[in-house]
């Protein structure tokens, strides 16, 4: 590939340094996302037009991390997030949602799982060099070794090997989505007990908490009759009643291989809330629904449809 915008050429005698494979490269991305801090303002966007934009803020101090993200496009919403404790504020409504959730995807860290077998799933190369929010990025392509993911353009700032921006890529190179700082303050004086006192609920403020209970698929009677490539089961939860973010009883399986995750939302199938079976997709997110006998499958992630469908069409009714 030829160099990338303003990048100059390297003199002959500059000894090339190793190549990184792809697990050397996202765990030094991963680890700079953990163990930085910072301020910054993120913009993401889609292929279908859609672009939103939020502010966030990033501390932590070896294991324990927390970060706020304020939301800057459309309803106001701020999250914080300390490890596994969400909480969310909706100042319109006055309401504060309280939630445990595995931290997967805490922007920008990238592995939801310590996988060792990505390589056999994905090869990573450099392919340039650029500049984003006004820090030198190294670029990696991650390329998918099979048509049930997708690929990764990742821009990763060279000295801490922080991720400044990352698009997602169909199957053939189309940029589907992409998130990028727009500004960022690297190793910013962000307080971790000024933001964890920024998680109480407000005076007058109605607290909501999902207790979202831990159990697993085959408790709740379904299996997957073939595994997808490459796709393991991380985690598996069923919601209580009242919940707000799914109806009582909907189970949600979880499943990742290491970078792309799954999510499979099961419920009774209700003739007045399901009519509508497909495939539906808004940038890299795709959302396929399927009747299952007397249940509801919502599947959804950022996968090629194949990979929801290869989901849908082995999970299966055990009781």
């Amino acid at each position: 590939m030829g160099l990338a915008h303003g990048q100059s050429a390297v003199p002959a005698v500059a000894a090339k340094p190793a190549e990184r494979n792809v697990s050397e490269w996202l765990m030094r991305m991963h680890e700079a996302s953990r163990q930085r801090s910072y301020i910054g303002t993120f913009v993401v966007s889609s292929n279908a037009g859609a672009m939103s934009s939020a502010k966030i803020w990033h501390a932590c101090d070896g294991e324990q991390q927390i970060e706020r993200v304020e939301i800057l496009t459309g309803v106001p919403r701020s999250t914080f997030r300390r490890n596994d404790e969400v909480v969310t504020f909706l100042p319109e409504a006055r309401v504060v949602r309280t939630e445990k959730r595995d931290s997967l995807g805490m922007f920008p860290e990238l592995l939801k799982s310590n996988e060792t077998a990505l390589a056999e799933f994905y090869g990573a190369r450099r392919i340039g060099q650029d500049r984003v929010a006004g820090f030198d990025a190294d670029v990696v392509q991650l390329a998918p070794r099979d048509n049930l993911r997708f690929g990764y353009r990742i821009w990763s700032e060279k000295k801490s090997g922080l991720v400044v921006k990352l698009q997602t890529l169909d199957t053939d190179g189309t940029v589907l989505e992409q998130a990028a700082f727009s500004e960022l303050q690297l190793d910013a004086p962000v307080r971790m007990d000024k933001l964890a006192q920024m998680m109480a609920a407000p005076e007058g403020w109605r607290v909501e908490k999902s207790e979202a209970a831990r159990t697993s698929a085959a408790a709740e009677g379904w299996t997957l009759k073939v595994a997808v490539a490459g796709f393991k089961p991380m985690s598996c939860y069923k919601r209580p009643a009242g919940s707000a973010s799914a109806p009582e009883g909907t189970m949600q399986w979880i499943f990742s291989d290491g970078l792309a995750s799954v999510s499979l939302f099961v419920e009774p199938y209700e003739r007045q809330r399901h009519s509508q079976e497909g495939l539906f997709s808004v940038g890299a997110t795709q959302t396929l629904t399927r009747r299952i006998q007397d249940w509801w499958l919502t599947a959804v992630g950022e996968v090629p449809a194949q990979t929801l469908r290869a989901f849908a069409q082995s999970l299966e009714r055990r009781k």
